[in-house]
């Protein structure tokens, strides 16, 4: 797709602050600001199984700009409905979406010698071409509104996934991989690194404007272990998709997120990477992110997704405490929440912490 095809954007403000630029407010938009919290979410889902919404460019659009069109003028980006198990899909196993369970894996990875059944060479482009589709699709019917964000899961996280065949709390078989079978293990890592890489790339291409990385279960691992089986893939990922992007002809500087949820001592060392913006968790506090970011990487969070729970006066209060501890948001700071939406959160609550964040952002 070419570039020129895309409508002129009109609202830039989370590409100016991704790439560290001072800003009139802090932009804001929320990690699955697309989805069941949102009444007409339900309406265009219909009876659709979640992938089949994900792999339909027309429903993954429509659910993509929802929010957009809910909170008209207070978002300031879209984020692809999708999901960060479309990778383990696209190497060759099964991955289903069980109502009111999750993620579920029929044939995980259990031992070293499973790594047969994955897919050797993956063809991206073909594997994943109804994402691509999806992105042009969307990124067309915004017409310039606001930017559109690509993602993809972290290494260590999807490698979680597909060896506990959904989620866990208690990580026996990804932990046994690690401490005994750890040339195994690497192995998986690098596999699934190097798909991630022309993912985002080819997502790009397709027409994502920025992108954001998905380690969300770094929190399970100690310091160490981030340093031996996350960040080294986390890093090829942002200096190889740099590199990818160059080839495929792209010289224009996409902003990458990353996001290492409940790995906040990794912060330092995400900050001396080439990723743009790292996204934070609500377990550091703003001034002291602030403290150690030193202006190396752009900060973007970290409001307790809970808060959303509280009346509008806490939510006022939370958002002001946030903004002020990111500096008041004028430079270096995108407003996130933590974590993702819940289903059970009211939208007009999410609204009102969005509306907060403009009032106090251009304070």
């Amino acid at each position: 797709m070419s570039q020129s095809q895309f409508a002129p954007l009109q609202n830039d403000l989370i590409l100016r602050a991704a790439r560290g630029q001072p800003v009139e407010r802090p932009p804001v938009w929320v990690m699955r600001q697309a989805g069941r919290y949102l009444p007409e979410y339900h309406v265009v889902k219909g009876s659709n199984n979640f992938f089949v919404c994900c792999r339909d460019e027309n429903l993954a659009s429509a659910i993509t700009i929802q929010p957009v069109d809910h909170y008209d003028g207070i978002l300031d980006a879209a984020i692809i409905f999708s999901d960060i198990l479309v990778i383990p899909q696209a190497m060759g196993m099964a991955v289903d979406i069980l109502d009111k369970i999750g993620p579920h894996f029929p044939d995980p990875l259990r031992v070293p010698d499973d790594l047969k059944k994955l897919t050797v060479d993956v063809d991206v482009k073909k594997e994943l071409d109804w994402a691509f589709k999806s992105i042009t699709a969307t990124r067309l019917k915004l017409n310039g509104r606001v930017p559109l964000l690509g993602f993809c899961g972290g290494p260590w996280t999807l490698m979680v996934y597909m060896i506990e065949g959904g989620g866990t709390k208690l990580f026996r078989y990804a932990k046994t991989w690690l401490y005994l079978y750890p040339e195994a293990t690497h192995q998986l890592l690098q596999r699934i690194t190097d798909v991630a890489i022309e993912f985002l790339a080819q997502q790009v291409v397709a027409g994502a404007q920025m992108l954001q990385v998905f380690e969300s279960w770094a929190g399970e691992l100690g310091p160490n272990e981030f340093k031996e089986f996350s960040l080294p893939y986390l890093i090829q990922i942002i200096t190889g998709l740099r590199k990818r992007l160059l080839e495929l002809g792209i010289t224009d500087h996409i902003p990458v997120t990353c996001f290492p949820k409940g790995a906040m001592y990794a912060l330092d060392w995400l900050a001396d990477t080439d990723y743009d913006v790292v996204s934070l968790d609500w377990t550091i506090d703003p001034k002291e992110a602030v403290k150690i970011a030193n202006g190396r990487v752009v900060l973007q969070g970290n409001l307790d997704p809970g808060i959303i729970y509280g009346s509008d006066e806490v939510i006022s209060k939370k958002v002001e405490q946030m903004i002020a501890g990111f500096g008041g948001g004028k430079q270096g700071y995108i407003v996130n929440l933590g974590h993702g939406t819940q289903p059970f959160m009211d939208p007009a609550k999410l609204g009102h912490f969005m509306k907060e964040c403009h009032r106090f952002g251009s304070a």
